[in-house]
């Protein structure tokens, strides 16, 4: 189980790290472009926005895994260490639940609009289809798979979860914290 949490921390991190620096590339070639050349590039007002989302669902999920998630710790820091971690085991199994509900309702909200237009990117999305003769990188210009983060993060949620879940039940059984 070690082995697979700090590969999933790993991925995580990678792609939260990844995110950020694509965002920070994308708005800063497109603030020089417009004051080097006097204009900007229509995607590169919307494609950080949802970078920054796909980077925030690895970096919730990065959290889980660390245990450094924000939680009000002034009821739980009265209880026994058992009770706690009993406590945090159950909590571990219901967002495993929660995290599932969370990819579904992600899945079927971005398969409502998943035809549909992503105005700034249907330019950049049909360029990169040309240039690589795959039709298939239009899809980059509809909402689908911008508005299917939901279900990108319910999912990483899921595993994160379920992930720690494993691991403090197995601690739980150890008797160790």
């Amino acid at each position: 189980m070690a082995m697979i949490s700090a590969a999933m921390r790993r991925i995580c991190a990678f792609g939260a790290g990844l995110c950020m620096a694509l965002v920070f590339l994308v708005i800063f070639g497109n603030a020089s472009r417009r004051y080097l050349f006097g204009s900007s590039v229509a995607w590169g007002e919307e494609l950080p926005i949802y970078l920054t989302i796909y980077g925030t669902m690895f970096g919730f999920a990065l959290a889980y895994l660390t245990d450094t998630n924000i939680r009000f710790s002034v009821l739980t820091d009265a209880l026994s260490e058992r009770a706690r971690r009993m406590l945090f085991t159950a909590v571990d199994a219901v967002t495993v639940l929660a995290g599932i509900a969370l990819t579904w309702s992600g899945v079927v909200f971005g398969l409502r609009r998943a035809d549909r237009d992503a105005s700034g990117l249907t330019s950049l999305a049909d360029a990169w289809a040309r240039a690589t003769g795959l039709p298939a990188l239009e899809w980059l210009g509809r909402m689908g798979p911008w508005q299917c983060a939901i279900a990108f993060g319910g999912a990483l949620l899921t595993l994160a979860a379920a992930i720690r879940f494993a691991e403090r039940l197995a601690d739980l059984r150890k008797g160790t914290a």
